[in-house]
């Protein structure tokens, strides 16, 4: 995965379980991304702030503040440039979708997530 040449595609992984995003960064970097991690809301809209990624798989159940409430202050942030921000839980119901798309996701994928198709929605958002 490469972007402007040779500079890898960041990838912000936020979650709280530290075996979770253990095994995300080994499956995005496998994949050719690279990884930065933050472990709660607040450190995501840190994070997103200091390192700009190119884009955010978000947990929405997390500690000192939820994956909602860090989607809408990144995206107050985040003017025109829009980074793509993927919502990821293990609920999967229409109002958890609803509610994520609303704060600002772009997509949202449940837990367990398939890495196959994880891998194929982040190439698609990342061609944008």
């Amino acid at each position: 995965m490469e972007e402007n040449g040779n500079a890898k595609l960041t990838v912000l992984v936020v979650e709280d379980f530290a075996d979770n995003r253990f095994m995300m960064r080994r499956l995005l970097e496998m994949s050719g991304y690279q990884v930065i991690e933050a472990v709660d809301g607040k450190e995501a809209v840190e994070v997103a702030e200091s390192s700009r990624p190119d884009l955010i798989l978000m947990d929405l159940s997390l500690p000192r503040l939820d994956g909602l409430d860090a989607t809408r202050r990144i995206r107050e942030l985040d003017g025109p440039g829009r980074i793509p921000i993927v919502a990821v839980s293990a609920h999967d119901t229409n109002d958890f979708h609803a509610d994520a798309l609303a704060a600002g996701c772009n997509e949202y994928v449940t837990k367990p997530i398939d890495f196959d198709e994880l891998d194929a929605l982040l190439k698609r958002l990342l061609a944008k």
